[in-house]
């Protein structure tokens, strides 16, 4: 795991050398990410033993662009560009008048 966790976190063209040997979309997506982005995640979540848990909470709190790319590039579903990532406003129950 400390290979793992030294790829993870290393420089760009070492993580992005490391991406084309995997098949797995999801660490390709990881591996292709900006070092920031892989550091965050190494320090709150790899090799934690429940990494899975945590690693849901880390991309509900990623900015909206990192979580698009995974929705595209890992889960596989479009998104029209432009589209809201956040739910849209409920009307207010305040009337005015």
């Amino acid at each position: 795991m400390e290979i793992e966790r030294a790829i993870l976190v290393g420089p760009d063209w070492v993580a992005r050398a490391a991406s084309n040997a995997t098949n797995d979309p999801q660490q390709k997506w990881m591996l292709r990410q900006p070092r920031a982005v892989r550091r965050s995640y190494a320090a709150e979540c790899f090799g934690r033993t429940d990494e899975e848990r945590r690693a849901e909470a880390w991309m509900l709190l990623q900015p909206d662009a990192v979580r698009r790319s995974y929705v595209e590039q890992v889960l596989s579903v479009p998104l029209p560009e432009g589209s809201p990532t956040e739910p849209p406003e409920r009307p207010s129950s305040r009337r005015t008048g």
